[in-house]
């Protein structure tokens, strides 16, 4: 039988990984505008106060997100590995095991939200006239976290069993609902801050909608079983940098909520609500990226293919850094005409404020492209505690003291100085383990 040649053989992969990049990435910035619409759409019907609001509740999102991603990567990761060893009804175990432990932690969401949101507006720093729209986020967004928990996870598997066209159309069209809602809520209906949760709340259905497609075609290989001999360790393990780095996110957002509070008040807790909402758009690109090789990878390493999965790894790097470059240049450069954007009072001091923290807070974006790639990498091998190591230290580890440490000697300037520094010094270690990986085994 005669070899295909190793060009033909280059190109056609690196077809198929643009278009699983792509098509993941397209859907990532539609999941991540879920919260951007909300912040354009506040900022037009709500001004400061209702992005501040928005800003403390973000948190809250995060951690649903990430209990979705938890599962969803740690499940799908699994779910390849095992199909590519032939071993179908293990792989379907941990599909079934990882929607069982989805509504177990929804449930556990939604109590949350009908009995505690007050607490936990507290908790993230609300006070004032921004206490009660804070809590009316909170509840609202707490009581449809199964929606988003499951549409999380589903996105996932679907894109790993052969769908990611599929994936991509469902975080979408969830996108464009909650766009459409979202001025539909808050405009003509005038229903203010409960609008903008309802918009968010709902609009995950319609991907689980679109979602449910999948179950129809004759291919799709997922499938409910008893979830007996589920590899539910591994699952949570490989899944656990997906989680810390939304969590991280999280925690690093109520940090810096505190500290801009100390420094600047709601009026700076709006500014970074700018900053920070239009960077989750920025990092879902390459959340997308990365998500986008996880399966091939994860097909090439379990197919025992390690060439295959070491090109990957570069074409991802590559993709990242070019992504990085775009993103941090538009930053530099718009920076006075995006923040106008969200600030429909033309409040100067917020103008100021949002202009100098885009323009510093976006140079991360090189550093935190190797960051996720390196870190889906190291997952999609199965090499949890490298993935785990990077995800802690680019979020909790580094970025909490240095925004400590930095808006005390630099005020507010060096909060938006503080997540580049936690990326940089992140990359620079995650580089120097697949340069070790290289050294000592051939396999990044």
């Amino acid at each position: 039988m005669n070899k295909q040649p190793k060009s033909q053989r280059t190109e056609g992969g690196f077809r198929q990984f643009a278009g699983y990049a792509g098509l993941n990435i397209l859907g990532m910035v539609g999941l991540s505008c879920y919260i951007l619409a909300d912040t354009f759409f506040i900022a037009q019907g709500m001004a400061a106060d209702g992005l501040a609001a928005l800003n403390l509740a973000i948190p809250a999102f995060s951690l649903i997100a990430g209990c979705g991603k938890l599962l969803g990567m740690g499940g799908a990761i699994q779910y390849t590995v095992l199909s590519s060893q032939g071993e179908r009804e293990r792989a379907r175990s941990a599909f079934s095991w990882s929607m069982a432990a989805g509504l177990l932690l929804s449930a556990l969401f939604a109590l949350a939200g009908l009995f505690a949101s007050g607490p936990l507006a507290r908790l993230l720093g609300a006070e004032g006239t921004v206490l009660a729209m804070t809590q009316t986020y909170l509840r609202v967004l707490l009581l449809f976290a199964p929606a988003f928990v499951l549409e999380g996870a589903l996105v996932c598997f679907v894109r790993n069993d052969g769908s990611p066209q599929l994936a991509m159309l469902a975080t979408l069209c969830g996108s464009l609902a909650n766009i459409l809602l979202d001025y539909l809520l808050i405009f003509p209906l005038d229903l203010g801050i409960l609008g903008a949760a309802l918009a968010t709340g709902v609009s995950p259905l319609a991907g689980l909608a679109v979602l449910s497609v999948h179950w129809r075609k004759k291919r799709s290989g997922l499938a409910l079983r008893q979830p007996k001999g589920a590899p539910w360790r591994r699952i949570l393990a490989l899944g656990f940098p997906s989680l810390a780095a939304e969590l991280c996110s999280g925690l690093v957002m109520m940090a810096f909520n505190l500290v801009i509070l100390r420094l600047e008040g709601d009026l700076g807790v709006a500014a970074y609500g700018v900053v920070a909402n239009l960077a989750i758009v920025a990092v879902a690109m390459f959340d997308g990226l990365a998500q986008g090789i996880q399966p091939l990878v994860s097909q090439a390493y379990g197919g025992g293919k390690e060439e295959q999965a070491r090109q990957l790894l570069v074409w991802g790097l590559s993709a990242a850094l070019l992504l990085a470059v775009l993103l941090a240049g538009t930053a530099a450069l718009g920076a006075e005409p995006i923040a106008g954007l969200f600030n429909s009072q033309g409040d100067p001091a917020l103008q100021r404020m949002a202009v100098q923290g885009l323009r510093l807070y976006f140079t991360a974006m090189p550093f935190a492209g190797v960051n996720i790639v390196a870190a889906a990498y190291f997952a999609a091998t199965e090499r949890a505690l490298p993935a785990q190591a990077v995800a802690l230290s680019r979020g909790f580890a580094l970025a909490l003291p240095a925004v400590f440490l930095l808006s005390a000697w630099l005020g507010l300037t060096g909060v938006w100085l503080a997540v580049p520094a936690a990326e940089a010094l992140t990359a620079s270690a995650a580089l120097a383990a697949l340069a070790a990986k290289t050294r000592r085994a051939g396999d990044v």
